[in-house]
């Protein structure tokens, strides 16, 4: 694989943004004189915000009722609870084969008066990075899928290899999210979504007049805030209208949601920007990342270009190579599909294009994100405007404003609550913090 750092540069430099990117550069911050914290990240379970609440969270539920803080009773209690969680019970009906407990995530953080700078480095269960993720085969006849996250039942009964891109989200709320500081990531988390308790999936979600065909077009449940629902319990099919919804969000009652995927966006040296409300949305624009599958027909859109790459397609023993390409990105490595190219048994697409040159608007705010994985750590930097001039779907911060976030990472081939979370964070604009950023002379 390319270096990521050095191709995305070298993407600014052609795509006339290199003036303002570059005089930002996350990557010639001397991060050597910026403290780091190390925070511990653990495996959640099915600890959903429903569980918070309830009798079998003994005792926390009365806390949490009341809106004290998970770190009143836990602070410190996150290797053990990790390591407690991710095997099989109550919290763990389907536990994933020698899954890490805790992943430990160094971060660093930087200020000027424009943006906010981050660094964080972790380690990998995996002897590789994790950046294949929806790709196809080739089968002789037709592509279909190939490979999935570790949970999905092909994947444990072996008929699928285990293929999912790793990933590290932020949240971040600036006060106007009420609990958020005390209860972070488990707010936004509740039964009914993908691999909880009583998960709501196809047709009763579809047939949702908000959620489903006739609304969000979706057809299954994914993070939300109870501000959104008309219920105590926070039920995922009760929600409030669209109109009700619409002023939570504008009086700015949503938490903004990054994601640094190493599949969809770390080639092309971007994150995605989405925010959770009702649901977790993508903001307004175009992310970096599109389908190239038309998935009624799988067919293909774009292949590789075997000039440039040496090969129109991979191959099962690609996988791993950090010499192949693993992803489709439009702007370098990408021809329209000829379905006469002579298509072998075996052959292997992205289902996903990239491309910097297509993302716009607020989805393609975070257009700094540079990591790189070695000897089984990534490195990554990141920059943000603290003012991205999108306030609808954007947390907007400043210099002095201290603000609450949550990280999370997904690794060793895994989606959805399979990930490693952190309890809730302050940080500082160059103020005292949890995580403080530094200020940058």
């Amino acid at each position: 694989m390319r270096n990521p750092i050095r191709y995305a540069a070298t993407l600014l430099l052609t795509s006339g943004l290199a003036a303002s990117a570059l005089a930002a550069d996350p990557q010639s911050i001397q991060w050597s004189n910026v403290p780091a914290k190390t925070i511990t990240l653990f495996y959640p379970g099915q600890s959903t915000y429903d569980w918070l609440l309830s009798p079998a969270h003994t005792k926390g539920d009365k806390q949490v009722a009341q809106g004290k803080a998970c770190l009143s009773c836990h602070e410190g209690d996150e290797k053990d609870l990790g390591n407690k969680l991710v095997k099989a019970g109550a919290l763990e009906p389907t536990p994933i084969p020698d899954k890490a407990g805790v992943v430990d995530v160094a971060v660093q953080a930087a200020h000027d008066a424009e943006f906010l700078y981050l660094r964080l480095q972790w380690k990998t269960r995996l002897n590789r990075e994790g950046r294949m993720h929806d790709y196809v085969r080739f089968d002789g006849k037709q592509w279909k899928w190939y490979g999935g996250d570790r949970n999905e039942k092909e994947v444990r009964a072996g008929e699928q290899p285990p293929l999912y891109e790793d990933r590290l989200a932020i949240m971040i709320d600036d006060g106007k999210v009420p609990t958020f500081p005390q209860q972070g990531c488990w707010l936004t988390c509740h039964n009914g979504m993908r691999d909880t308790q009583n998960s709501a999936v196809g047709d009763p979600v579809k047939k949702h007049p908000l959620l489903g065909d006739a609304g969000l077009k979706q057809t299954d449940v994914r993070k939300y805030l109870k501000s959104t629902r008309i219920d105590d319990a926070a039920t995922w099919d009760k929600t409030k209208s669209r109109e009700e919804i619409d002023k939570v969000k504008a009086a700015g009652g949503f938490l903004d949601l990054m994601q640094w995927r190493v599949a969809r966006s770390a080639a092309i040296g971007m994150a995605d920007d989405g925010y959770v409300l009702e649901y977790r949305l993508a903001d307004e624009g175009k992310d970096p990342f599109s389908w190239q599958i038309n998935r009624s027909t799988m067919t293909p859109t774009y292949m590789f270009d075997a000039a440039k790459v040496g090969a129109k397609a991979l191959r099962a023993e690609d996988i791993g190579n950090p010499a192949k390409p693993a992803a489709l990105i439009k702007e370098t490595n990408a021809v329209p599909y000829d379905p006469n190219a002579g298509w072998k048994e075996g052959d292997i697409l992205p289902g996903r294009m990239l491309s910097r040159a297509d993302a716009k608007g607020s989805a393609a705010d975070n257009d700094a994100a540079f990591g790189t994985w070695k000897d089984g750590t990534y490195t990554l930097v990141w920059r943000r405007k603290l003012d991205t001039g999108h306030p609808a779907d954007d947390k907007i911060m400043k210099v002095g404003g201290k603000y609450t976030v949550g990280i999370a990472v997904h690794d060793d081939n895994v989606t959805t609550r399979f990930h490693h979370v952190s309890f809730p964070l302050s940080l500082g604009i160059g103020v005292d913090a949890d995580i403080k950023a530094l200020t940058l002379k």
